[in-house]
């Protein structure tokens, strides 16, 4: 009987041991005060576009790529070609956003892709409420985005 209870004892301090070890994480999200930024987000009101539009082009923007120098590697699709792009978040509520690129797909209704990549690199100021991602620049342009894990 001793030798059980000796050996159940060893594998759960051995168990408790190996799974209590400390490792770095390689992508640490960008935490700024009470949230994080670094997760999926899908578009949910851009300009006058209908959020049904926007749900059928599974209208979104990832910013969980990996993160290097403070600056998030991200993409963004809008119902016909991937985006990449680089985001810098601040604690202050500033973001900037670098060198978005695109496929060069001709799709049939390019409209609300072509929208987005003439106002996303503008985008200046960052916002989470919640579940809400609100990214805004200095002429009054918004885009509201949810995160995708949201039920």
């Amino acid at each position: 009987m001793r030798k059980i209870f000796v050996s159940v004892l060893t594998v759960l301090f051995l168990g408790i041991l190996f799974n209590c070890t400390s490792a770095t994480k390689q992508n640490t999200a960008i935490n700024t005060p009470e949230y994080h930024i670094q997760r999926q987000w899908m578009l949910v009101s851009f300009e006058n576009f209908t959020k049904a539009d926007l749900m059928k082009n599974k209208a979104e923007i990832n910013l969980t790529g990996k993160q290097e120098e403070g600056k998030i590697r991200g993409g963004a699709y809008m119902g016909c070609n991937s985006m990449s792009f680089s985001a810098e978040f601040k604690n202050n509520g500033n973001v900037k956003i670098l060198a978005l690129l695109s496929t060069m797909k001709a799709c049939q209704n390019m409209e609300l892709e072509n929208e987005f990549q003439k106002k996303f690199e503008h985008m200046t100021k960052y916002k989470v409420e919640g579940h809400f991602l609100t990214l805004s620049d200095d002429k009054g342009n918004s885009m509201k985005f949810v995160a995708s894990d949201w039920d």
